[in-house]
């Protein structure tokens, strides 16, 4: 099966984008450099084709009572177009997917990550009740988000919503560039930000519309290179690296989306285990106290001898250092511990930091 094109391939092939192929699409991963596409989002504002990720609607009389069940964050809290970060556990524990829950008024709709979109609606049509329709919108809608301090301002520029009632994780409808479209307060870079949901075909003028005026404030594109780091910077998990089914949200550190206490769903009773046995090692994040690259795969050792392994590195563009995360025998993983990563034969120094590695205006 060939890779599939987003609605904006061919406006990232005429602006000069490396494309690769990722979890089944085609897509930009950079357009200049990674480093500068990264600054760009940090320092103003950048456009981001998500297209490829997965969205999923629950509708009927059981589809919020459903969702209590299908994931591990208590859904009986939201307030009407609220959206929530979660998982979705198997029943031993661990992660089917790390996804968004949005709470719309005649709806929930779920995204999730894009190389998970079948796996993902097999789980959830295996679980689901007669009261619930599960609809895969995937592949007829659009993704777009702005990110970057300068975010809102360019969505004044092409809505005329009252955007200040929006909360941060919070979602409307209403129009933008004169279409009606979904769109919340949210992001994976750690900025202000939006994310934009709309059919295919209006792909094209959205991005013309919003690039626009991206531009003119200094921003541009960009691919997911700097998405990884940025994400990255925040600590935020990525599935496949960071989490997958062999890991528990608990040892993952996503203990604060896993509401033991809020009822039955699935994966809850091998995670009250869990947390009774108490946990044998934790997902850390570090920094390298040297200028050395650490890399997915790479092990962590203290005293010489291995303790765990690295999900994610990076050298950070903001900090200008390398970082990353790991999973490590517990006993090691608190904060200022002495760790090394063996690079190529070489154990490098680095220590056991708390996050996020990069505190901007809105996280300080």
């Amino acid at each position: 099966m060939s890779d599939k094109q987003t609605p904006f391939y061919h406006i990232h092939q005429k602006l000069g984008a490396k494309i690769i192929p990722f979890a089944g699409y085609l897509m930009p991963v950079m357009y200049d450099s990674i480093t500068a596409e990264h600054l760009r989002v940090r320092n103003s504002v950048g456009l981001f084709d998500l297209t490829h990720m997965g969205e999923f609607e629950l509708t009927g009389s059981g589809a919020k009572d459903f969702t209590q069940k299908l994931v591990t964050n208590d859904v009986s809290k939201l307030a009407p177009n609220q959206v929530m970060y979660t998982c979705m556990c198997y029943e031993d524990g661990g992660i089917v997917d790390d996804l968004l829950v949005y709470n719309l008024k005649d709806r929930i709709y779920l995204v999730v990550n894009a190389s998970n979109i079948a796996k993902d609606f097999a789980h959830i049509e295996k679980h689901k009740p007669a009261n619930v329709k599960l609809t895969n919108l995937s592949d007829q809608t659009a993704l777009l988000a702005i990110q970057g301090p300068m975010a809102e301002k360019v969505m004044r520029q092409v809505t005329d919503y009252p955007l200040e009632t929006i909360k941060y994780y919070y979602a409307a409808e209403g129009k933008v560039a004169g279409e009606q479209i979904l769109f919340s307060r949210t992001g994976y870079t750690g900025e202000e930000g939006f994310e934009l949901y709309f059919p295919n075909e209006l792909g094209p003028k959205m991005w013309d519309v919003i690039y626009n005026k991206i531009t003119a404030l200094g921003g541009g594109a960009i691919g997911l290179g700097a998405r990884d780091s940025l994400r990255l910077e925040m600590k935020m998990a990525l599935y496949g690296n960071d989490i997958w089914e062999k890991t528990n949200p608990l040892e993952a550190g996503l203990g604060w989306v896993t509401k033991l206490d809020k009822g039955d769903f699935i994966g809850r009773d091998a995670l009250v285990k869990v947390k009774e046995k108490g946990l044998t090692r934790k997902l850390v994040a570090f920094e390298m106290e040297d200028k050395s690259f650490p890399r997915q795969h790479y092990p962590i050792l203290s005293g010489g001898k291995q303790i765990g392994e690295v999900t994610s590195g990076v050298i950070s563009p903001s900090l200008n250092k390398g970082i990353g995360m790991g999973y490590v025998e517990t006993k090691f993983g608190d904060i200022g511990a002495k760790i090394e990563i063996g690079i190529r034969g070489q154990n490098h120094p680095a220590v056991v930091v708390k996050p996020p590695f990069y505190k901007n205006a809105s996280h300080k």
